[in-house]
């Protein structure tokens, strides 16, 4: 059995439902990111535009077991000005070398998602197995979940048994 660890940041907690949905799916534990400083308000939502303008990296708490003793992790971040999440950024800046196989999922208004992945990978210095996007408006009326199973199936097969191809299998001289 493969383990796989979900980590998510959720500034208004619409990430924070897709990352609840996916591990009740998959049966995976949640790890979760909290900033050392709370946004709150007009002032809280201009900091997260001003991150991601920036790419700053916010401080931040990391609640959860370590991701290095799992198979893969899937993180579950929001798009912010059409970038990664700043407090995600700060994970995966710190931790990018005891991270294994990542996933990325990303929650937007509307546009970004490949933004935030070009990130992850150019963070981690490895591309993600796999990546999904899903807009705010599916989140909230629940049309993402059928998705959502699928890409959870899809990282379980990815990070599953896999039986080794020798070259000689590819050859067409094999048969």
């Amino acid at each position: 059995m493969n383990k796989v660890l979900v980590v998510v940041y959720s500034y208004t907690g619409t990430s924070r439902k897709v990352a609840d949905l996916l591990c009740s799916q998959q049966r995976w534990p949640m790890a979760e990111i909290v900033e050392i400083r709370p946004r709150a308000g007009a002032f809280g939502s201009f900091r997260c535009l001003l991150d991601s303008v920036f790419r700053r990296h916010p401080s931040i708490r990391y609640e959860g077991p370590r991701a290095k003793s799992f198979d893969a992790v899937v993180l579950v971040s929001p798009i912010w000005g059409q970038r990664l999440a700043g407090p995600m950024r700060s994970f995966v800046g710190t931790r990018r070398n005891h991270l294994p196989d990542v996933a990325v999922i990303s929650v937007m208004g509307g546009r970004g998602a490949p933004n935030a992945v070009a990130e992850v990978s150019q963070l981690i210095g490895r591309a993600p197995i796999l990546d999904v996007a899903f807009t705010t408006h599916e989140v909230d009326n629940g049309s993402f979940a059928t998705r959502l199973e699928a890409f959870g199936t899809a990282v379980r097969k990815a990070e599953g048994p896999q039986s080794t191809v020798r070259p000689a299998d590819l050859s067409p001289q094999a048969a």
